[in-house]
Parts: structure tokens; C-alpha cells; sequence
């Protein structure tokens, strides 16, 4: 929760949520006129990549084994090619430690930290429609 917290505290407000509403309607552009939302769509799209995210965000820092473990069904390439292609678009870090054994961990960048309150939010609408998401197993 506090680091929920102290990253929903560090996020600068560019305007209120009653705001976002009312200028929703009449289409939110950045200063250079560009969608603020498709940049982040399109870093996460595909089957794994916001699961894997999600993941990121319960650890500090993590070896691949543990992020297969956490996404049962995913292949190593699947998982190496999510992973290089996060780090590319900056949102998780890559560190390789030339020790014996040899070994990799990952750790979200400031902009992956960023992410935090997004998927706090995504969580409470997930709890919000668990019912109507989850009726079929349930039937």
C-alpha cells in the first residue's frame, strides 16, 4: 500500500477527474497534439505483456525463472521477447550480474513505477465486474 500510495502521491495532476470528464468529450490531445493514452496501448499490447507488468509491480527486483513460474502457459521466447521489448520502450530495467553463477534481474524503471496506480485502478474495476467477468466458471 505504501508504495501504492507514494506513487499515486508523486504523480503530477494535469487535470482533475471532473475535468477529464467534461474534456473527454471533446477529445484529450498532449501540447504536441498526440494521444496521451495510445503511447502506453501500444507498449502493452499483445497476450503477456500487461500481465507481465502487473508481476513487475509486486517485486523490487526478479530473475525470468520467477516471472515464468508467475505466468504459467508462457514460453521462454515469449517471455524474453515481452521482456527485451519492455525494457525498450523504458519501462523495466535489465541488469546483468557477471558473478558465478551468471544472472539477470529486472526491476521497473521510474516510468514502469509510474504504472502502479493504473493497475490500482484496473484491480478495483476488476473487483468492481468480477461477477459479470467471471459468470461462465461460475455457471
Amino acid at each position: 500500500y505504501e508504495r501504492i500510495h507514494e506513487a499515486m502521491s508523486n504523480q503530477k495532476e494535469y487535470m482533475s477527474y471532473e475535468e477529464y470528464l467534461v474534456k473527454l468529450k471533446q477529445g484529450i490531445v498532449t501540447e504536441n497534439g498526440n494521444c496521451p493514452v495510445t503511447p502506453l496501448l501500444v507498449m502493452l499490447q499483445g497476450k503477456w505483456k500487461a500481465q507481465l507488468m502487473y508481476e513487475m509491480c509486486i517485486y523490487d527486483t526478479v530473475r525470468f525463472g520467477q516471472l515464468k513460474k508467475d505466468l504459467p502457459g508462457i514460453t521462454n521466447t515469449m517471455l524474453t521477447k515481452s521482456l527485451r521489448e519492455l525494457e525498450e520502450d523504458g519501462l523495466i530495467r535489465r541488469e546483468q550480474f557477471n558473478e558465478i553463477p551468471p544472472h539477470v534481474e529486472y526491476s521497473l524503471t521510474q516510468m514502469g513505477k509510474d504504472l502502479i496506480p493504473v493497475f490500482y485502478a484496473i484491480m478495483n474495476w476488476g473487483f468492481q465486474h468480477e461477477n459479470e467477468l467471471y459468470k461462465e466458471e461460475q455457471s
